[in-house]
């Protein structure tokens, strides 16, 4: 299973519900990676995409507490026992857990990759990706060149867990 993110230097990942900001070549990388595989979200991370609906060409599984939420072309869990039920339908390496804060918690300890956009600026954020460069049990294993988007720097960087957690 993977992470897939974007985070500013303090790891930050979102502010008031909102990607901190938006990079056109991440958004490609985005569904270039995760075009024909699994995604998970969270049910606030849905309602930020256009029209508040399932990306296409993905299975999009939604984490909500709500058991009244329903939405078209999407499985809807309600908690990690039906989501890991649910994950253990697809191959581990077909998984991408796409936020939000919440479900990276949730979901970090059973992922061995981390695609992660590193942007070389401090925005205001309120939620966060933990620190993969202070963990010990993660290791950056590629980082991208820097590219630029107007005056945002930034690199497209790989992690690995170092021992893999299991579902």
């Amino acid at each position: 299973m993977k992470a897939i993110l974007s985070a500013d230097r303090n790891w930050g990942i979102g502010y008031q519900g909102k990607l901190l900001v938006t990079i056109p070549s991440d958004m490609r990388f985005f569904r270039e990676t995760t075009t024909g595989k699994v995604i998970v979200l969270g049910r606030k991370t849905l309602e930020t995409f256009p029209n508040g609906l399932p990306l296409k060409n993905r299975v999009n599984v939604v984490l909500t507490r709500d058991r009244s939420f329903q939405v078209k072309d999407a499985v809807i869990v309600h908690d990690e026992k039906e989501l890991m039920a649910e994950l253990k339908k697809y191959p581990d390496e077909e998984i991408y857990v796409a936020g939000g804060g919440s479900v990276y918690e949730l979901m970090l300890p059973y992922c061995d990759t981390a695609y992660v956009t590193r942007i070389d600026l401090a925005y205001q954020a309120d939620t966060f990706f933990p620190d993969l460069d202070r963990d010990p049990d993660w290791e950056l294993v590629e980082e991208g060149e820097e590219q630029t988007c107007f005056d945002i720097e930034f690199t497209f960087n790989v992690y690995r867990r170092r021992s893999k957690t299991t579902r």
